[in-house]
């Protein structure tokens, strides 16, 4: 019997003392159930049962994990488009990088609730060491972000800007690498902060300061690296001619080990996320240790 509640509970990703805290009596009452597995109405542990049955509703509105990578995918796609159509034969001037953050914007505000919008292998491995992504999502959510991408490149130049003249960038290997790593560090940090961390939970600007940083990024350091930020992005303008293939390591690299720094620094300084329920009436939630 408790191996197949701990199954049950590895499966909907709940306590294990979810499906076990209740009393024999208890079981025997008429249950909620997900998927024909029977939830305690009333848990004299931790959860009590108004808890139990929103835990329930909330495991019943989570998106199926489809819809979170069709969303990554349309995220990235628009992304990448918006850099192909602005950064070839488009005017010179403040038009790129204002697009690009605006775009990022407006599908982080569309996607966010669907799949956290990452758009970004480097923001999906920082969120992961974050804890806020599942393991079994990662690969996937990556695999999303750089199909989006090379579309997206691919209709630019055979359909929205085909024959226009493109010169590849030539990036100083020194300055590249470290403009990629601080500016794509500053975009994980801020994602981590504005749309994971406990303190600014339920916020409504997190849409914003992501996009703002990556125009922010984008007049800062385009002439030095592109302005890529963003392994996918690379892909994208490696396909677009934007960059030459020979470059992209440079990329993956800065990119990476800026995610990873990112994501410990945001560790070190921000406090543990509570992880044992509260003894309350009112919604489970998490609050600082």
């Amino acid at each position: 019997m408790f191996q197949d509640r701990q199954k049950d509970a590895q499966r909907l990703n709940v306590p294990i003392e979810l499906l076990t805290a209740a009393s024999p009596a208890t079981r025997d009452l008429q249950e909620p159930r997900i998927d024909g597995i029977k939830l305690p109405i009333s848990c004299p542990g931790d959860y009590t049962g108004n808890q139990t049955q929103l835990l329930i509703n909330n495991k019943k509105n989570e998106p199926d994990n489809m819809n979170k990578y069709i969303a990554e995918f349309i995220g990235t796609f628009f992304l990448v488009l918006t850099i192909g159509c602005t950064g070839i034969g488009a005017g010179a001037g403040v038009i790129a990088p204002l697009a690009i953050g605006a775009a990022l914007m407006v599908m982080v505000f569309a996607g966010g609730h669907i799949s956290g919008a990452h758009y970004n292998p480097a923001v999906t491995l920082g969120v992961f060491i974050r804890g806020k992504v599942n393991v079994a999502d990662v690969v996937p959510y990556m695999v999303a972000q750089l199909a989006g991408a090379a579309i997206a490149a691919v209709i630019v130049i055979k359909f929205l800007r085909a024959g226009a003249a493109v010169t590849p960038i030539s990036p100083q290997l020194g300055p590249a690498l470290l403009a990629e790593f601080l500016f794509t560090f500053a975009l994980v940090y801020v994602v981590l902060n504005a749309a994971t961390a406990e303190g600014t939970s339920g916020n409504s600007f997190y849409g914003l300061a992501i996009g703002m940083t990556v125009m922010t990024g984008a007049f800062a350091v385009g002439d030095i690296s592109g302005g890529a930020f963003n392994p996918a992005v690379a892909l994208g303008i490696c396909v677009l001619g934007i960059s030459s293939w020979g470059n992209i390591w440079i990329y993956l690299l800065a990119d990476f080990a800026a995610a990873v720094v990112a994501a410990v620094i945001f560790q070190m300084i921000n406090p543990p996320m509570q992880t044992t329920p509260i003894a309350t009436d009112e919604p489970p939630y998490e609050t600082p240790r």
